[in-house]
C-alpha cells in the first residue's frame, strides 16, 4: 500500500502538482503530534492557507487509523474542501461502522496485494525460460512484498520477511486486537502457516494448543483467527456446496497472502509444494477478481470454484499427475455445467486437454490473465 501512495505521489509531481498535495505517513515519528483529528486539521488548515474554492488539493493518509477521530475529518476534510482524498490502513474493517455511514457511495475500496509472480516477471524483466524458472524458485520461498522483490541477497529477504511478519502479529493483531496471549496467538499463526490447504476448525485448533501446553478456549482460538483476517495476514475461505449452490457455515481453509511469509515462519521452503502452490493459485485467483469458494461435491473436493460477474471456473491444483492417475479429473468431471475446469500442475508432461478439461502448467496459469 506505501509503495503504491508513493508512486501516485511521485505521478502527481510530475504532473505539476506538488504543491497541492499533503502527503503524510502516520507510522513516522514526525506525524506522532498529529495524531488527534483537531491537531490534523490545524496543520493542515497553516500548510494549505488560503487556496481558491476551485482549486483541487490531494490528501494522502497512509495507515489513517492511528490517527484518533479520522473518520469524521475525512469526511470534514470532503466538505471543506474541492479535494482527492486517498487513504491506506492494515485492516478489513478500515471502510466498516462509522466511515462507511460517512461516505456511503462517495468511495472506491482498492484491496492491494503483493507482487504476483506475472508482476514480478515484468519487474525483472524475465523472457528467457531458464530466467522464469530461477524467479518462480525466488517467489516460491520469498514472495512477492515490494521490499523484498527489490532486494538481491537472501539473507536480507529473510530479515525483511521477518520484520513484516513481525509488523503483522505484533502491531496489526497483537496491539490493535489487544490479545492477551501472544504465544497463543503466534502458535495459531504458525499453524494455519503449515496447514495451508487444509480444512481447519477452530476446535481442532483448541485441542491442538491444549496438547501441546497451551491452554486455551474456543471463543479466544476464534477471536485470533479473526484478528488475522482482518489484518491480511490470511484469507480463510469457505466451503461451497456445488449441487446444492449454497455456502457451507462450518469450516474452511486458510490461505497466506504471500508464500514468503509462509516458508519465514515454517522455515522449510521445500516441504508440502503442494499445499504451497495451491497458495499460489488461490492468490492468482483471487488477485485475478475472482471470488473464491472451496468446492465441495457430495464427498468428493474440488479445491476452488470461482465467481466473477457470469464467469465459473472449477480449478483442481495436483503438483503432480501420475501416469494413469485420473482422480484429480474425476473430481471435476463430476460437474456436469457448461462452464470451464482447469488443472493447475507441475508436471509438464501431463499438460494437455483431456475430457474437456484444460490441464495448465503452474507457469503458465500464474503468467496469463484469467
Amino acid at each position: 500500500k506505501s509503495f503504491l501512495l508513493t508512486q501516485f505521489y511521485q505521478h502527481l509531481e510530475r504532473s505539476g502538482h506538488g504543491e497541492r498535495v499533503i502527503f503524510l505517513n502516520f507510522e513516522h515519528p514526525d506525524t506522532f503530534p498529529l495524531h488527534q483529528a483537531d491537531a490534523l486539521y490545524a496543520y493542515i488548515k497553516e500548510n494549505l492557507g488560503d487556496r481558491r474554492q476551485d482549486e483541487k488539493i490531494y490528501f494522502l493518509f497512509d495507515e489513517i487509523q492511528e490517527v484518533d477521530g479520522w473518520q469524521k475529518l475525512i469526511n470534514g476534510l470532503r466538505v471543506a474542501y474541492h479535494c482527492d482524498i486517498y487513504i491506506t490502513g492494515s485492516n478489513a474493517n478500515l471502510l466498516s461502522g462509522e466511515l462507511a455511514t460517512y461516505l456511503s457511495g462517495r468511495y472506491v475500496e482498492i484491496h492491494v496485494f503483493p507482487f504476483s509472480f506475472s508482476e514480478l516477471l515484468l519487474l525483472h524483466h524475465a523472457e528467457h525460460p531458464r530466467d522464469k524458472q530461477a524467479l518462480f524458485e525466488d517467489y516460491m520461498q520469498y514472495g512477492g512484498f515490494p521490499p523484498v522483490a527489490l532486494l538481491e541477497n537472501d539473507a536480507l529477504k529473510q530479515d525483511v520477511l521477518k520484520g513484516i511478519y513481525d509488523s503483522i502479529i505484533l502491531k496489526d493483531v497483537s496491539l490493535r486486537g489487544q490479545v492477551a496471549n501472544i504465544n497463543v496467538l503466534l502458535k495459531i499463526a504458525s499453524y494455519l502457516m503449515d496447514n495451508v490447504g487444509n480444512i481447519v476448525s477452530a476446535n481442532r485448533m483448541v485441542k491442538y494448543l491444549n496438547a501441546t501446553g497451551s491452554k486455551t478456549s474456543f471463543d479466544t482460538v476464534d477471536k485470533y483467527l479473526r484478528l488475522l483476517e482482518n489484518a491480511y495476514a490470511f484469507y480463510h475461505v469457505v466451503r461451497y456446496d456445488i449441487r446444492g449452490k449454497e455456502r457451507l457455515k462450518t469450516n474452511g481453509k486458510y490461505y497466506s497472502v504471500d508464500p514468503g511469509l509462509r516458508n519465514s515462519v515454517i522455515g522449510r521452503p521445500d516441504t508440502n509444494l503442494g499445499s504451497q502452490i495451491e497458495n499460489m493459485v488461490f492468490l492468482k485467483l483471487l488477485q485475478s477478481g475472482y471470488q473464491v469458494f472451496v468446492g465441495k461435491y457430495d464427498e468428493r473436493e474440488i479445491d476452488f470454484v470461482c465467481f466473477k460477474n457470469r464467469d465459473v471456473k472449477y480449478v483442481q491444483v495436483a503438483y503432480q499427475i501420475p501416469s494413469g492417475s485420473d482422480r484429480e479429473l474425476q473430481n471435476l468431471l463430476l460437474v456436469r455445467d457448461n462452464y470451464e475446469r482447469i488443472i493447475v500442475t507441475l508436471d509438464f508432461a501431463a499438460v494437455g486437454t483431456r475430457e474437456g478439461v484444460s490441464i495448465i502448467h503452474l507457469f503458465d496459469f500464474l503468467e496469463q490473465t484469467i
